[in-house]
């Protein structure tokens, strides 16, 4: 009698690095730097209050979130995507949480008003468990889901979402008061689409393409930097903020009157919707509204108080229906 013997299946190939990658990481935390240096400034009083949180930076730093993000998504089908290496992958999930626990608490600690509760390494979390799930799928199926994801919010938002256990989802219509938020939906769109556009990439031979391109030297501290990005997110901020707190010791930003900067932050914001018109005379009304009622300190204490933003919107509700009837009539 033979005994069947059934060979153990050989293991999954290691996935070869794509220096590229590494390189657009690099970029990516080279941006993330930049603007993060422009939000301490802010921060510290040496540019205009709210200028990394409208317009441009705005723009800029959504534009970084999806960067990361969607390399997120190209990462788990180049390590995972011919078998999950199950090892490396909870190896380094526990790294991310273990991280992102860690901002949690600290900023909790540092800024408790506006701490990190879901920012982008528990998405990165998140995403790396959720994400196994769609690596079979075909490209153009997952980003036809990714796009669901990232319509969402515009359709589904409840009140059913706005307690703070269900924060993280994204779909409250309240949003929440954190100094970086990035929840479920839409953010795991940015995910799921650079997981497909990375499925179509393979089957039309660009990966293999990719992985041919050597970089020169110029990009090797980037690279070097894509390689640990995780190491290089968690140090480059202290290290900034440092920085400038030496700075400012010698060279103390400028004091400038809260009510200019209060009308110079306002106009700014209300320009992007309305004329230059509009936007003087109503800064000038809501400035004069809170000076009316008391509440300038809380107001430029940056009070999270859901009692000051509702009386806050309700201001800014008058004083539209003020200038929008002053402006009618010529005053």
């Amino acid at each position: 009698m033979t005994q069947d013997i059934t060979p153990a299946p050989p293991p999954a190939k290691p996935a070869i690095r794509i220096e590229a990658i590494d390189l657009a990481r690099g970029l990516a935390l080279l941006a993330m730097a930049i603007y993060h240096f422009t939000w301490d400034l802010e921060f510290f009083g040496y540019v205009e209050p709210g200028l990394t949180a409208q317009g441009g930076w705005r723009l800029f730093a959504r534009s970084i979130a999806s960067s990361f993000l969607f390399l997120v998504g190209v990462s788990l089908v180049l390590a995972h995507g011919r078998g999950i290496r199950w090892r490396g992958f909870w190896r380094r999930l526990a790294m991310v949480a273990a991280a992102a626990m860690a901002i949690s608490v600290a900023t909790y600690v540092a800024v408790p008003d506006g701490f990190i509760f879901f920012g982008i390494l528990h998405q990165i979390a998140l995403a790396s468990v959720l994400g196994l799930a769609f690596l079979r799928l075909p490209g153009a199926l997952t980003l036809l889901i990714a796009v669901a994801f990232i319509a969402a919010p515009w359709f589904l938002r409840s009140p059913l979402f706005d307690h703070p256990a269900l924060w993280w989802v994204g779909l409250s219509q309240a949003i929440p008061r954190s100094n970086d938020y990035v929840p479920l939906f839409p953010w795991f769109g940015a995910v799921l689409a650079g997981l497909g556009a990375t499925r179509l990439a393979q089957s039309a031979g660009l990966v293999a393409w990719l992985a041919t391109l050597k970089p020169g030297a110029w990009s090797r501290p980037l690279r070097f930097a894509g390689r640990h990005s995780l190491a290089v997110y968690l140090i480059h901020q202290p290290v900034l903020i440092a920085c400038i707190w030496i700075f400012s010791q010698l060279a103390p930003p400028q004091a400038e009157p809260r009510e200019a900067v209060f009308t110079r932050s306002c106009e700014r914001q209300c320009t992007e919707s309305r004329d230059a018109a509009f936007c003087t005379r109503y800064c000038g009304c809501m400035l004069g509204e809170i000076e009316r009622e008391g509440l300038v300190e809380q107001v430029f204490s940056g009070s999270a108080d859901a009692g000051l933003q509702t009386r806050l919107e309700d201001l800014a509700m008058i004083c539209t229906a003020e200038t929008d009837e002053a402006l009618r009539e010529g005053r």
